[in-house]
């Protein structure tokens, strides 16, 4: 994730001031957009106590930087070795 981060931050570097409030709020509509459309999708998806596990570690994973936590559970339940599933 480091390299992401000098990447973004190189263009960031780049995007005049002015421009960079528009970046940031465009990127971060088109996140939150994702993110409540994937928690749409696991409602629909997943049994209601999976879907609220997943939506819990989907938050976390971001919140933490760490998309493991995330998959490491989705995996629990392909297997089906998911207390919930």
């Amino acid at each position: 994730m480091k390299n992401a981060k000098s990447i973004i931050d190189e263009l960031g570097h780049l995007v005049p001031v002015k421009n960079k409030h528009t970046v940031v709020e465009a990127r971060a509509t088109h996140v939150i957009t994702s993110a409540i459309n994937l928690i749409e999708t696991l409602k629909v998806m997943y049994p209601e106590a999976e879907a609220q596990d997943l939506t819990k570690r989907l938050v976390r994973a971001i919140l933490q930087e760490d998309p493991a936590k995330f998959h490491r559970k989705l995996n629990q339940i392909k297997k089906g070795t998911s207390p919930h599933g």
